[in-house]
């Protein structure tokens, strides 16, 4: 069996570096991040806007396995938040993930994956006196064909998702749903570390209690994607997409679609990262679908070995189709110092403000949130 060099598992996009315990064959790496922020709009709404000083404590364990042609990984972590004041507010997320790999020879290769979610969230809510309580849970495999230097390779993957609300009366019962989605992605190899594409995905949802949101969804995407080890790495994808649903009380749409991740290193200390994405999301407030189209902009920027900014700015544009008209417009600013004081403890204070305009007047709304953090390590 030819021996295949697998890329090192990603601990987390902090500046400090987590040591390992080795438990026999396996890595431990456990980290705890302790933080402190004032929101002072926490459910996001256009009046009488809830302010709340929120402690947060989360530890993650990480626990991975390397062999000669195989890796593992299994991360588990829980947030608990703690609202000041608001003890409706206060709950803990847990979130897990489990990670295979198998690379069989130089040319074929398979990965799977299990997820698990349990959360809330306090923004947007079905009801602006309670938080939605979801669970989230999925899996999804994907093979490919081709050795990574080869001039072509092939991926094919297929994955299963599923949404669960935990709210009494009934809240939020229209956004459950069961979803399989099966792709295909075509990589050629243009020189040096460029590649062309073509991706192909289908999506089905169905909805336990809304039927008019059963949908299909196809699209097709041409683009390039950069190996990360180049100085301008990431991916460009941009095409097709249509939402065709099952309802004839429900629309059908197509759009141009792309999704753009790229960073840009002039110096090793400093990267300026783009994501843009336009696309059909999943329906809210009573919508059958939502059209989004966003962007983001950061520079993170190293001054010295211990101190680092990153600063960064979003717009999105969101259309509720199927509800009479409704169109929000986002513009959210964020900026932090960081400081690395040691490998293993690294500090950072932050602002972020979220100025979201709607043409229907209850869903206008400005949050600030002032953040304070203490990240920890072996």
């Amino acid at each position: 069996m030819a021996c295949l060099a697998l890329a090192p598992w990603p601990l987390s996009a902090w500046a400090l570096e987590p040591a390992k315990v080795e438990l026999g064959p396996v890595n431990f790496t456990p980290t705890l991040e302790i933080s402190e922020r004032y929101d002072d709009n926490f459910r996001a709404v256009d009046r009488n806007e809830d302010a709340a000083w929120i402690t947060s404590v989360k530890p993650t364990l990480l626990f991975t396995r390397e062999t000669r042609n195989t890796g593992y990984k299994f991360r588990y972590s829980a947030d608990s938040q703690t609202y000041l004041d608001h003890a409706d507010a206060s709950h803990i997320d847990h979130d897990a993930e489990l990670n295979g790999i198998w690379a069989f020879d130089s040319r074929n290769r398979l990965d799977a994956s299990l997820d698990y979610k349990r959360g809330e969230e306090t923004v947007d809510s079905a009801d602006e006196r309670e938080n939605d309580k979801y669970t989230r849970q999925g899996g999804r495999l994907k093979y490919t064909f081709g050795a990574l230097s080869a001039m072509n390779q092939i991926e094919l993957g297929g994955g299963y998702r599923q949404q669960r609300y935990r709210n009494a009366n009934g809240i939020n019962d229209d956004k459950e749903y069961d979803a399989t989605s099966v792709s295909g992605t075509w990589f050629h190899r243009l020189g040096g570390s460029t590649r062309a594409l073509v991706q192909l995905d289908h999506v089905d949802y169905d909805y336990l209690d809304f039927d008019r949101r059963n949908s299909k969804g196809n699209r097709v995407l041409f683009g390039i994607d950069r190996d990360v080890t180049a100085k301008l790495s990431g991916t460009a994808r941009a095409g097709y997409e249509r939402k065709d649903f099952e309802s004839s009380q429900s629309n059908d749409y197509g759009s141009g679609t792309w999704e753009v991740g790229m960073d840009y290193k002039p110096r090793t200390y400093s990267t300026i990262s783009v994501n843009m994405r336009r696309a059909f999301d999943e329906g809210d407030d009573g919508a059958n679908t939502v059209h989004v189209t966003s962007s983001r902009l950061g520079w993170r920027h190293s001054w010295s070995s211990f101190f680092a900014t990153d600063v960064n700015y979003r717009h999105a544009q969101r259309e509720y189709l199927g509800t009479g008209g409704r169109d929000d417009t986002q513009n959210a600013a964020g900026a932090e110092v960081i400081y690395t004081a040691s490998r293993w403890a690294e500090v950072s204070l932050g602002y972020n403000r979220v100025d979201n305009n709607s043409n229907v007047d209850s869903e206008d709304y400005v949050r600030n949130i002032y953040l304070l953090s203490l990240k920890l390590s072996l």
